[in-house]
């Protein structure tokens, strides 16, 4: 019997097994669905419980943080005043009229608030996240105001590529 395909008894080194029949192979496959879905749903429910617990407790954090800046700002402010007494006390004893101590002691205050302020408007200006504004526009899910044209205005040499016609000028040879 040379040339004949091995049979189960026989011996059939060096040759590959038999492959399942169809329906031993879609069982197979929709067991390993059915794992493979349970085993999602399992991730995503941990992944959901996970989610829900961190939000919780970063209400929870939120919420002790903020009662604590109270208090800073409280302390804070209350150092402050006790500070500024204390320069005003030490400049009137060197000398100044207690118009003079409490000017310079406004003024200090005045300076430092109007620094304060300035660099909070220079942070509130990313609050607008323009960079997303613009990726948005191009995608053509957000219209952009004519303010955040000039404010986001692209470069110059970027400006100009797009703004010339591919083709010849219309309506003339």
């Amino acid at each position: 019997m040379t040339g004949d395909v091995p049979h189960d008894g026989e011996d059939g080194a060096g040759e590959a097994p038999s492959s399942p029949d169809l329906d031993e192979s879609l069982r197979a496959i929709n067991t390993a669905r059915r794992e493979a879905i349970g085993a999602s749903r399992g991730t995503a429910r941990a992944l959901r419980r996970l989610v829900a617990a961190d939000f919780a407790l970063a209400r929870g954090a939120a919420g002790r943080a903020l009662a604590w800046i109270g208090a800073a700002v409280v302390f804070g402010a209350s150092a402050w005043l006790l500070l500024t007494a204390t320069l005003v006390a030490l400049m009137q004893r060197g000398g100044l009229s207690w118009l003079q101590s409490l000017a310079l002691a406004t003024l200090l205050s005045v300076v430092a608030a109007a620094f304060a302020g300035w660099r909070a408007s220079r942070y509130f200006e990313h609050v607008g996240m323009h960079a997303t504004r613009r990726q948005l526009a191009r995608m053509g899910l957000f219209h952009r105001n004519a303010s955040d044209d000039d404010r986001d205005a692209s470069p110059p040499g970027a400006a100009a590529a797009t703004a010339r016609p591919a083709g010849p000028a219309p309506g003339g040879a």
